[in-house]
């Protein structure tokens, strides 16, 4: 009976001890997880970005990289300078359905401004309510886009403000048609002399009123602004985390980057579906490069919380799938998808950048409690009173 007892005591001292050791254990290891984050908060919110850890990059990434930051001042071409009447006038023209075929579609209806400045559907309805091929990007800080549509095949905004008036499936007008159209409304008159000094309207005009207004649609600044200037509280020790991760393990940084938060560049993810009905050559359908079947614009994260479903087919909600999606590198079959086009055979081939991260399940709740730090409030804007 006593040596029952001693060896339960025994039993009992041991439990307790591994007891306190792995207590001991997990409170070493939280105290240096809230010192790791703390020193990244210090480091992260200083104001000085060079201070920042050095961010995990491929080789191929390295030559378009520009480090993530404040968004600069809007740049206007020398020859469609910024003046506020141009401005107010191609507000008033992106909210005029009359340059549409149907005097029914306006640049708002898939740009709606208390939508993140594009629709939030999977694709857009236009004329005769016809289905888009891809989803309508927002034109949220678009002025730093260097090319424009998910296959770039617009250089300027100017060029871009005419082809959605012409397109079948989107306003199915004629840029010459809708000038014209314009011209004969006696409420424009004023706008265009104080726009560009005298009343004639051309399809130039109009897309430079168009191009000049999008230039003004800009993000306040963010919480992730906020923070990295200094504002230490403005992030919860998961988003300082979730920073950290986007800037390292999780690849975003690679496309990601610069205050846009987009390199600009055209990426093969593996989404161009080749093969199916639902295939999309994208870029190649404008350079003609085999290189370039599959590759779309990589789109900018401001506001990304704000702006789904997301990528260029609207296939992805909630963003979470978006984060998993890359976590696991899209693990599609090993070999090339193809298909012939006008005679051509096509290979989509993804970006080597897109492989396996093995984020954990708090990582990935990190990653995406950052990118809701890019997003601010929605701004409500009192649409213009049309001209008669």
């Amino acid at each position: 009976m006593k040596n029952a007892l001693s060896w339960i005591l025994i039993l009992f001292l041991t439990v307790s001890l591994l007891n306190n050791c792995f207590s001991s254990k997990v409170q070493r290891e939280i105290n240096q997880k809230t010192s790791f984050i703390a020193k990244l908060r210090k480091i992260y919110s200083s104001g000085d970005s060079s201070q920042w850890p050095a961010p995990l990059l491929d080789e191929e990434a390295k030559p378009y990289f520009s480090e993530i930051g404040h968004l600069p001042e809007v740049p206007f071409p020398a020859d469609n300078p910024y003046s506020a009447d141009k401005s107010f006038l191609g507000k008033t023209l992106f909210y005029d359905p009359r340059l549409s075929g149907s005097n029914q579609i306006a640049c708002a209806s898939c740009h709606d401004p208390e939508l993140a400045w594009c629709d939030n559907r999977t694709l857009s309805f236009g004329h005769d309510r016809q289905l888009g091929t891809r989803n309508a990007m927002s034109i949220l800080n678009i002025a730093y886009a260097q090319s424009l549509f998910w296959d770039g095949r617009a250089g300027s905004l100017e060029e871009q403000a005419q082809m959605p008036i012409q397109d079948k499936k989107e306003m199915s007008g004629h840029i010459d048609i809708a000038a014209g159209k314009i011209a004969k409304i006696k409420g424009y008159e004023l706008l265009f002399v104080k726009a560009f000094g005298d009343k004639t309207v051309t399809k130039d005009r109009i897309a430079k009123a168009i191009a000049t207004f999008e230039r003004t649609v800009k993000s306040p600044p963010s919480r992730f602004d906020l923070f990295i200037d200094g504002k230490t509280d403005a992030f919860s020790d998961n988003e300082v985390m979730g920073l950290h991760l986007f800037r390292t393990k999780a690849n975003c940084i690679n496309c990601h980057n610069s205050g846009y938060f987009s390199n600009n560049r055209f990426e093969n993810i593996g989404t161009a579906l080749l093969g199916s009905k639902h295939e999309d050559l994208g870029r190649y359908l404008v350079t003609n490069k085999p290189e370039d079947a599959g590759k779309f614009r990589v789109p900018s994260l401001r506001e990304v919380t704000r702006t789904g479903p997301w990528m260029h087919n609207g296939s992805f909600m909630p963003l979470a799938d978006v984060i998993h999606f890359y976590n696991k590198g899209n693990p599609e079959p090993p070999q090339k998808k193809s298909t012939v086009y006008q005679g051509v055979t096509l290979h989509s081939e993804k970006s080597q950048i897109l492989r396996l991260l093995d984020l954990t399940d708090e990582e990935i709740s990190q990653l995406e409690a950052f990118l809701g730090t890019l997003s601010t409030r929605t701004q409500r804007i009192t649409p213009p009173e049309l001209p008669e």
